[in-house]
């Protein structure tokens, strides 16, 4: 299983970037799906997540800025970020809890990482 991502990049403060991510290989079916981040020097927290059916959480500081959404058909997840702040920069790992095929137990994945940053 691969987590491939994209959408990363450099943007003004105030601005708004979309990050996605697709899920590929040995997949059975795909539950939670969603995004974590990783600033220098601090540990990797919680971004945003979803469900197989579309139940959404997110950390108190993206609230009502980002947008987390699925497509179960393409195994893909996408975040939708408007009104970045320079405190969103950081690495952002797409994570994937998937149901294998070949071995039907849940194993999570990770995407290899994609950098935001936020200029003020």
């Amino acid at each position: 299983v691969q987590l491939q991502a994209s959408g990363g990049g450099l943007v003004q403060a105030g601005g708004s970037l979309r990050l996605s991510c697709a899920a590929s290989g040995d997949i059975l079916s795909i539950n939670d799906m969603g995004w974590y981040r990783q600033a220098p020097g601090k540990q990797r927290e919680l971004v945003a997540a979803i469900t197989t059916g579309g139940a959404t959480n997110y950390a108190d500081s993206v609230k009502g800025r980002f947008s987390v959404s699925r497509d179960n058909a393409k195994n893909t997840v996408s975040l939708q970020m408007n009104s970045l702040k320079p405190d969103d920069t950081a690495v952002y790992y797409c994570n994937a809890q998937v149901v294998r095929i070949r071995v039907p137990l849940q194993y999570t994945y990770w995407g290899p990482g994609t950098q935001v940053t936020v200029s003020s």
